[in-house]
């Protein structure tokens, strides 16, 4: 293909592996395992089985519309598909989706750093000083470890900093299998405080409501969205095929689908009913103080951290190709934009975090879009009617799967209304 673009790939195989698998892991592992206490061990399987499929499936077909056109820019494929509508569809979907993921990171650091750092100098109470004010606090980490690794040129650079946050991961998962054999089931009753708000102790096992069950499956469906990311690792791949890139992408939801179903598994088996929608909140309700939790929460805040920098490329890229397009590249702009996006995030999370809610309805619909609908769509236009007439059935199967999109979206809206209309607060905006 000569029209890939300007530059020869020089990421390996192994560095794309890591970076993918990173732009998958969101925060979302933290409440897989409150999903699975909501849906029983065997359904969740099955739907977490199912919802890995789909998404290697999807990623199937945009790898299949690239090859074909030789474009490898999820914009560019709207365009080729669509004209310039399809490309705006394309830019603003990733747009909206990746910052709410950025913007659900950060609020995770912003809440979760001044914890540990009180835990660290053993304070019962929060003080006012500088190194436990969230907002501050935020606004450091932006500065000093995701602007910088967001400058690099190419998104293979950051591969090293992948791999580190998958191995904050695998700790994190090592604690709770660990954690599962040291905490004793029915949890000591703490005098009326070992039960969260307004919920009654729950005995160990207990069939859960149809609602609670309905509103996992959102929160699952996109437990695998790296789509934005796909193409973007695509070009920089040393040597790529289609058969390369279709490998590290199963790989990555392969190794993700492990830790999640494990992380779920014993963050369940642990507590049961009793699990919280974030997981690291339910185990500090059993000490506070306990130090390998402390060292979890600064690995998974890590791990949170160096996903940032990953999400915030394609971003980027979609801003490149609605406001500039075709222009060379240029450090200043390539800087500008960082540096306008971080901010404009970090003003988010620190003065509206209420609008994290709305970042759900977005979630609920820019995910479906990213993941099934778009994918399918652009395939059914770009693949050549003489190649693969209307009826044939692959171009069938991605219109079923356009539609299964549609159905996940409304699913997901009509859980969020009702669940504002209730007052409750149990889809979070975590990605």
């Amino acid at each position: 293909p000569s029209h890939r673009g300007d530059f020869e790939g020089k990421t390996s195989f192994g560095m794309s592996v890591f970076n993918l698998s990173n732009a998958i892991m969101g925060s979302g592992i933290l409440g897989l395992a409150y999903a699975m206490a909501n849906t029983g061990i065997v359904l969740f399987l099955f739907l977490l089985t199912a919802v890995a499929l789909l998404s290697s499936y999807s990623i199937h077909l945009l790898l299949k519309s690239s090859g074909i056109v030789g474009i490898r820019a999820y914009e560019q494929l709207g365009y080729r598909a669509f004209g310039t509508p399809g490309k705006l569809a394309a830019a603003i979907a990733i747009t909206l989706q990746n910052i709410g993921a950025m913007s659900s990171y950060l609020y995770i650091v912003k809440s979760e750093v001044p914890l540990v750092i009180q835990t660290f100098l053993n304070l019962e109470e929060k003080t006012a000083d500088w190194y436990l004010n969230g907002n501050y606090l935020v606004i450091l980490v932006s500065v000093t470890v995701i602007l910088p690794l967001a400058l690099m040129k190419q998104l293979g650079y950051l591969g090293y900093a992948s791999g580190f946050s998958l191995s904050c991961m695998v700790f994190f998962l090592i604690s709770v299998i660990y954690k599962k054999f040291q905490i004793p089931c029915p949890l000591p009753d703490q005098g009326g405080n070992g039960t969260p708000r307004g919920e009654l102790p729950v005995p160990c096992a207990q069939p859960p409501t149809p609602s609670q069950t309905a509103y996992t499956i959102p929160i699952m469906a996109f437990a695998f969205v790296c789509h934005p990311e796909v193409l973007p690792i695509y070009t920089e791949l040393k040597d790529p095929s289609k058969k390369k890139m279709q490998c590290i992408s199963n790989i990555s939801i392969a190794v993700m689908y492990l830790m999640y179903f494990l992380a779920a598994l014993f963050g369940y088996l642990t507590f049961y009913g009793r699990v919280e929608s974030e997981l690291l909140h339910t185990y500090s309700r059993v000490d506070p103080f306990d130090v390998l939790i402390l060292c979890v929460r600064v690995a998974v805040l890590t791990a949170v951290t160096l996903t940032v920098p990953i999400v915030l490329f394609p971003v980027r890229r979609a801003i490149q190709q609605m406001l500039f397009h075709g222009k060379n590249f240029s450090w200043i702009r390539h800087v500008a934009i960082a540096v306008v996006l971080l901010t404009f995030i970090n003003l988010l999370v620190i003065f509206a975090p209420s609008i994290l809610g709305i970042f759900g309805m977005i979630g609920a619909t820019s995910a479906p879009c990213l993941i099934f609908i778009f994918p399918a769509i652009f395939y059914i236009r770009i693949m050549p009617k003489d190649k693969e007439p209307l009826r044939s059935t692959p171009k069938i199967l991605a219109a079923c799967f356009a539609l299964l999109g549609v159905l996940f979206m409304i699913m997901s809206l009509s859980f969020i209304i009702i669940d504002w209309a209730t007052g409750g607060g149990r889809s979070g905006g975590s990605h």
